[in-house]
């Protein structure tokens, strides 16, 4: 009687998984850019950033949105990997690497999907260094390994990748019926509003920055079944860690939502999509009611 009984509740907790992930689509491909260091204030009705505040319109703002943590590296390997593997600085992971926990890519790549991470100004496939290139504005770098969280996990290992999970920004796909099923897209940090000379110069160029590399994807993912996200690593720390997220797709409905959410819950979104466990240790749920029904 008990083991009818166990048999019962697992196919029930089965049935359950299975009805909320049918709630959600399943995109052919997913676009990831993640922006530095603004919150939903500086953003959201800002003069300087007309073209997310187009993509904001267009499908769904989420108005209470946040990061995990202050500085950048965290929110990153956060959004990846569903934990911070203890990391709470901007230290580069040269030492620590390569991390051999669970996370997005490597689900994907299990399940028979595909992930590429494409970083702008990363000199080669593959790289593996801390930085790359310096910025005229303020002679930082330009490429920064901290933003580009699948790069810790290269290496051998069940978890880990080839160095060709990493692509410099010059292999996007012209042809999108080419990209992964899932991919991370970094500008360098002039053009994510990280380095600058102004707040409202900085947030103008990597507005006209996204506005160059995503449009015509965006135009293309309406009858193509594909979505793009939008987020930011981190407000500029501030004890709420306010940030804007933006999805969009023809599976989104159009609005502004006021849920509470993070980038665990950006995340096992992903997961829940394609039918995958989820990484880490977080227990944030997906995003479920912003969808167009079936």
């Amino acid at each position: 009687m008990k083991k009818i009984t166990l048999i019962i509740v697992l196919l029930c907790i089965s049935a359950f998984a299975i009805s909320q992930h049918a709630l959600l689509p399943r995109p052919a491909h997913i676009i990831i850019v993640i922006e530095e260091n603004h919150g939903l204030k500086d953003i959201i009705r800002s003069p300087f950033a007309p073209y997310i505040n187009r993509l904001s319109k267009e499908g769904a703002l989420f108005t209470n949105s946040h990061g995990i943590l202050h500085p950048s590296q965290p929110n990153y390997i956060a959004l990846f990997s569903g934990s911070t593997q203890g990391v709470a600085g901007d230290n580069c992971l040269l030492k620590e690497s390569p991390l051999t926990t669970s996370n997005l890519g490597a689900a994907l790549i299990k399940a028979r999907y595909t992930f590429t991470g494409f970083a702008e100004t990363m000199p080669s496939a593959g790289f593996t260094g801390c930085s790359f290139e310096k910025s005229k504005l303020t002679n930082g770098a330009l490429y920064a390994r901290k933003h580009c969280p699948w790069v810790n996990w290269q290496g051998p290992g069940e978890n880990n990748f080839p160095d060709s999970i990493g692509q410099t920004l010059t292999e996007f796909p012209k042809n999108f019926n080419k990209l992964p099923t899932v991919a991370f897209l970094i500008p360098n940090q002039d053009n994510d509003m990280h380095n600058g000379n102004g707040d409202s110069t900085m947030i103008k160029r990597a507005d006209d920055w996204l506005k160059v590399h995503i449009e015509k994807y965006v135009k293309w993912a309406k009858n193509n079944n594909s979505l793009l996200i939008v987020t930011f690593d981190e407000d500029n720390f501030t004890l709420e860690n306010h940030i804007p997220t933006i999805f969009v797709g023809p599976m989104v409905k159009r609005g502004k939502y006021n849920d509470l959410i993070n980038h665990y819950n950006v995340l096992r979104t992903i997961e829940a999509m394609y039918n995958l466990p989820a990484s880490g240790t977080a227990n944030e749920t997906p995003i479920k009611n912003v969808w167009k029904k079936k």
